[in-house]
């Protein structure tokens, strides 16, 4: 579990003990229950915050998905700085229930990092990519480029981000991840074959997105 889930998985069950604790003393059944309550929230935190292992195909030109979650959206767009060209973007939207460590779709270095403040509007609209609070990568390799972007939701007010510019980035390793509900873009180059298709489920690490040509 990741520092930021300690802390919180710490401060909640703290406040379980004390009601706890309170109930006890005092014979309180309010206490009681808000001691129940908070120790089920607990169970939710270190259920949220887990982090499995992760098996990932080899290949070098495999793109990987970066994040779990169901894809909503596979579109052209244009005007994407850091591929220098129109792409291919490939949106995921995270619900509260999947694993939200994001991982690098392929081996290469970080080239590019962008974070944008904004809105927190539900992530599976597509006005929540141009508004809500996010943050952009940029991986290369020999065979292409590719950005990752991620992209907070109505509940998710935290984007943690591991690596920055000339770090060295592995396929399939964590790259950060985002609290609480969320939705994550892979843009790639037009000169990539393909894998996935609108409502497929993916296992961030695992699930093959496309191939370099």
């Amino acid at each position: 579990m990741p520092k930021e889930g300690l802390k919180l998985k710490a401060l909640i069950f703290l406040i379980s003990l004390g009601f706890f604790i309170y109930s006890y003393f005092t014979e309180n059944t309010w206490a009681t229950w808000l001691a129940l309550l908070f120790w089920v929230v607990t169970l939710f935190i270190m259920y949220f915050f887990r982090d499995p292992e992760r098996i990932s195909p080899e290949g070098e030109k495999l793109i990987l998905a970066p994040s779990d979650g169901k894809i909503v959206a596979i579109e052209k767009v244009s005007g994407v700085d850091f591929l220098g060209s129109s792409g291919i973007k490939i949106s995921t939207f995270l619900s509260l229930w999947n694993v939200h460590f994001i991982r690098s779709p392929i081996n290469g270095k970080v080239s590019y990092y962008k974070y944008s403040s904004g809105k927190f509007k539900p992530a599976f609209k597509t006005q929540a990519s141009l508004e809500n609070e996010q943050a952009e990568l940029g991986i290369e390799n020999h065979f292409g480029r590719v950005v990752v972007k991620k992209i907070a939701g109505i509940l998710a007010r935290r984007i943690v981000t591991y690596l920055r510019p000339e770090q060295e980035a592995i396929a399939g390793a964590k790259l950060g991840m985002i609290k609480f509900g969320s939705r994550v873009e892979l843009i790639l180059t037009e000169k990539v074959e393909l894998k996935v298709q609108v409502g497929q489920k993916l296992r961030a690490g695992e699930t093959i997105v496309g191939v370099f040509k």
